[in-house]
This record gives C-alpha cells, sequence and structure tokens, in this order.
C-alpha cells in the first residue's frame, strides 16, 4: 500500500459522527482538521432495533458534509468505522448502502473489542510515553469500553452494551432528573460490569485515563463549578450527582459547563461513569484527548507502512491453530498467481481483494484443528466469531464466506452475500488448493486461466491430467458445482506442442 502524507478517519458514532485528518511526519501524525456533528444514531433506534428514516437523513446530512472535505483523498487514505448502534440495528446493511454511496468511500462495522483496541491506540498516542499500565474507559453513545494495556499494546479489551445515550433515553426519558431513575441506571451499569471487574481488578493498573465526550464533558463541567481542579474524581461525579437530582435535569442555564448539545445525554454517561469509578475502586482519572477517530488513524498508518494488524493476527491464528505452514504458502503463492493472471496490470500494493485471498490461503485450514471432516466449515465458523483485532465484522465475514467457499459444493454460499469480485477469490483458492491436493513440493503443471461474465476457464497440460487422475477427475467434479450456480467451468487439456509454443509465448 502506497504511503500518503494526509489521513482521513471517519467515525460513525451512536452519538456523534466525527472527521479527523492528520499530516504524517514520520511515525507521528498531526491534527490538520477535524468536523464534528451530532447525529444521535443511537437515540434513532426504534423498539425493533431498526434506525428511523428522519435519523438516517440527519446521518447522510452529515456524511454529504464529510464527502465535501474528503474530496479528492484516495480510498487507502481513509477509513470510515461504524460503531455499536450500526452493530445492533437490524436495517443497517440497507443504511450503509446508502451512507457508502454518499460518503464516497467504504464504511466497516467494528466488533466491540476491535473498538476498545483503536480507543486504546488512540489514547495512547495522545499521553506522554509510559511503561506503566493503564487502563482506558470510553463511554461511548451505546457501548462502553474497558481497556488495559502498555505503551501501545492493549492486554485486556472489553465492550460493554451501556452507552449515555441508550442509558439516558431509558432512564431519564424527556431529561428528567430523580433519585431513583439515577440508582435505577447506576444499578444496570454495575450488573454490566459485574462480568469483568475480578479480571480487571487481578490484571491491575497504575494509571486510570477517561476519554470520550461523556468524559471531556464531565471534567468541564467539575472544573467550572469548583468541584474538581483537573480530571474526575469519584468525590466530584457524585457532587454532580446531586446538583442534577436537584435541579431534576441537566440544565445548561443553571449548571456551569454543560453544553447545550451534551445535556440530553449527560446523566446516563455520569450513571455509568460513576458507577465503573466505584466498582473498580478507583478514586481519580485523568481525561484523555484521544479517543477512537485517533486509533483509527494510527491504525491506518500502520497499514500503509506495512504494520498491519490484521497482518499481525493472521499469523497468530496460524499458530494458534498449528496451521501446516508449508501447505499453506503453497496454496497461497498458487492462488495469487490465478488471481494475478486474471487481473493483469492491477496494482497489487493497494489491492484490498489480493490481501483478503493472501489471508483466505493461509487460513483455509485452521478447522483442522477441530475436526477433518467438513474442516473449511469450522475454519468459517472461528473466523466468523473469533475475536480478530484488525478486522472490521465485514471483513471478516467475507473472509469466512470465501473460506467456507474453497471446497465442496458452491450452493452452499451462493446466497450468503457473495459479493461480484468475490467469486474470482473462491476460483483462484478452490483450484489452488485442489492442484496442490498432493501437499508435496512437487513441480507444478503449466498452469493458464481466463474469466468473464459467464464463467471462468482453466487450460493444463494434457500429460499432467493423465498422470494425476485424481486432480483430473476432481476437476471434471468442479465443472459440475459450478454449472451447479449457473456459472461455468471449462477445463481443457493442452498438447505438449501446445504448452511449448504458450511457454515461449510468455
Amino acid at each position: 500500500m502506497a504511503r500518503h502524507d494526509t489521513l482521513a478517519a471517519v467515525d460513525l458514532g451512536s452519538n456523534s459522527f466525527h472527521l479527523q485528518i492528520g499530516r504524517v511526519v514520520g511515525a507521528q501524525i498531526y491534527p490538520l482538521d477535524a468536523v464534528r456533528e451530532v447525529v444521535r444514531l443511537g437515540a434513532g433506534l426504534t423498539a425493533e432495533k431498526r434506525i428511523d428514516r428522519a435519523t438516517q437523513a440527519a446521518a447522510l446530512e452529515a456524511l454529504a458534509k464529510f464527502a465535501e472535505r474528503l474530496r479528492g483523498f484516495p480510498r487507502p487514505a481513509v477509513r470510515a468505522v461504524g460503531t455499536n448502534a450500526l452493530r445492533v440495528a437490524k436495517n443497517s446493511s440497507a443504511f450503509l448502502r446508502e451512507a457508502r454511496a454518499v460518503l464516497g468511500f467504504p464504511i466497516e462495522v467494528i466488533s466491540g473489542r476491535e473498538e476498545a483496541r483503536l480507543i486504546y491506540l488512540g489514547v495512547a498516542h495522545a499521553l506522554p510515553a509510559s511503561a506503566h499500565r493503564r487502563l482506558v474507559i470510553d463511554v461511548g453513545g451505546g457501548s462502553t469500553e474497558f481497556i488495559i494495556g502498555t505503551g501501545f499494546e492493549p492486554q485486556l479489551t472489553e465492550s460493554l452494551y451501556m452507552g449515555c445515550v441508550s442509558y439516558s433515553l431509558k432512564y431519564f426519558p424527556g431529561g428528567e432528573v430523580s433519585k431513583g431513575a439515577m440508582k435505577a441506571a447506576e444499578l444496570a451499569a454495575r450488573q454490566e460490569l459485574s462480568g469483568i471487574v475480578r479480571a480487571y481488578r487481578a490484571a491491575g493498573w497504575d494509571e486510570a485515563v477517561a476519554s470520550s465526550g461523556t468524559a471531556r464533558s464531565l471534567e468541564n463541567i467539575l472544573r467550572e463549578n469548583g468541584l474538581a481542579e483537573e480530571g474526575l474524581t469519584r468525590e466530584g461525579l457524585e457532587r454532580l450527582r446531586s446538583l442534577l437530582i436537584k435541579h431534576e435535569k441537566a440544565d445548561p442555564d443553571r449548571i456551569a459547563g454543560l453544553r447545550a448539545n451534551r445535556a440530553a445525554v449527560l446523566p446516563g454517561g455520569l450513571a455509568i461513569l460513576g458507577a465503573a469509578l466505584d466498582e473498580l475502586g478507583i478514586d481519580a482519572v485523568r481525561v484523555s484527548e484521544g479517543a477512537l477517530r485517533h486509533g483509527v488513524l494510527y491504525d491506518l498508518l500502520g497499514r500503509v507502512e506495512h504494520r498491519d494488524m490484521r497482518e499481525v493476527t493472521v499469523a497468530q491464528f496460524v499458530r494458534r491453530y498449528r496451521v501446516d505452514a508449508a501447505q499453506a504458502e503453497r496454496v497461497r503463492a498458487l492462488a495469487l498467481t490465478i488471481y494475478d493472471a486474471l487481473s493483469p496490470g492491477a496494482d497489487r500494493d493497494d489491492d484490498a481483494d489480493r490481501m483478503l485471498l493472501d489471508w483466505a490461503a493461509r487460513l483455509a485450514e485452521i478447522g483442522l484443528s477441530i475436526a477433518h471432516s467438513q474442516y473449511h466449515k469450522h475454519s468459517a465458523y472461528v473466523l466468523s466469531y473469533g475475536d480478530m483485532p484488525g478486522f472490521s465484522r465485514m471483513e471478516q465475514a467475507r473472509l469466512a464466506r470465501i473460506v467456507l467457499a474453497h471446497r465442496g459444493k458452491l450452493s452452499k454460499v451462493q446466497d450468503t452475500g457473495l459479493e461480484g469480485g468475490d467469486w474470482k477469490l473462491v476460483f483462484a483458492l478452490r483450484t489452488a488448493s485442489l492442484i496442490l491436493r498432493s501437499r508435496t513440493d512437487a513441480r507444478l503443471p503449466f498452469l493458464r486461466v481466463a474469466a468473464d461474465a459467464g464463467g471462468f476457464a482453466i487450460d493444463l497440460p494434457q500429460s499432467w491430467l493423465d498422470e494425476n487422475p485424481l486432480s483430473a477427475t476432481a476437476l471434471e467434479a468442479e465443472t459440475d458445482y459450478w454449472k451447479a450456480i449457473g456459472m461455468k467451468l471449462a477445463v481443457s487439456g493442452l498438447s505438449d506442442k501446445k504448452v511449448s509454443v504458450l511457454k515461449q509465448v510468455r
């Protein structure tokens, strides 16, 4: 992937949408521009977990503004991510199709733990370098992330289903704050926290840090009202809690430092953060300017400088599931050769599909560690549901579909969401796996491939087909598999004379 001097991150949060643009200087990113739009995507979720049309319209309007600022950016220099509201919305796929068209760039929905990893990366880069362990708490609109890490490396990551938008809507409807409502919200937060408190306390940390708009807003309020000099304290939050209950709402006219556009979601955020400090036994936290969008920028910088977290994750999976590395490399090399033959002249460095094929080839056999029978299904299951740092949920799903389709009948994946370009990846991986089924370093035959709108064609030496009847029979079965889904696969045997001529042409 080519290096770019300017990178951009788009964060489609459950409360606000953010666009962050940074200039790359060495290994650092310096802010150039930032745009924030309060959309409240999480507040637009209906009882049926669907984003209502009015909220969708507001979101598309915000993305149109971002698109104007991003005009002229190359695709690899921009990464857009969606968080909790898009994770839970049943109509997120339909909305994302519109959103991508408006923004002009792909939008990835990331898992909660991937969100936590990126938040930590953003916070770590925003704070002075330190060797001690940090706990980072990020209260978002629909989820709250908890991360313990050292330096730039997170060690514990969790995402809990509670956020300032969802809790404010549920426990403080109409913005009304009462002692009973606050207790109910805090109790709910404590119940969510109960599953992680023991592990986090056992891991320990030297410093606690809060990030997100909620934390920054609370810090500003505490400072403006003389409740804390810096950061957030448990005592200061308790006094602010009493103030909200006294005024019966988060009132910008009566509470110094409270912005009007933050008032509606402040009670839920306060309840969550207060409960977190109580349950984890924290008296004070510092507040960081780093956030998800900053982590996305640094992760993107890693990708363009060949320090891609996804590559690290693939290597870890290969080790964890004891993949036959020699066979995986044989399949990878041949699959990429086939893909390149079908895509002559393409820019390999910036080809996301080629990269996906590379990973699929190396991960196709992870299911063998579970069972040999139907191992490709086990592989696909692990890739679908495993924690894969660096990968978006959509990337994981697509990777799983390619792996699932790499052997057996193709009809099982015809209706699973395979995109048009995915069939080329499936063809390359299936063909490589079939030709290399002997799992040896035997010399590969001459191979010519072609593709058109109707399917694919393979030309192999007739002498090789005669000497490898098992593979020849498997290739015949391949033609039937492709025919069953309405696509063609033509397999032809070439004479030795024809092969010799073709080699000279090459």
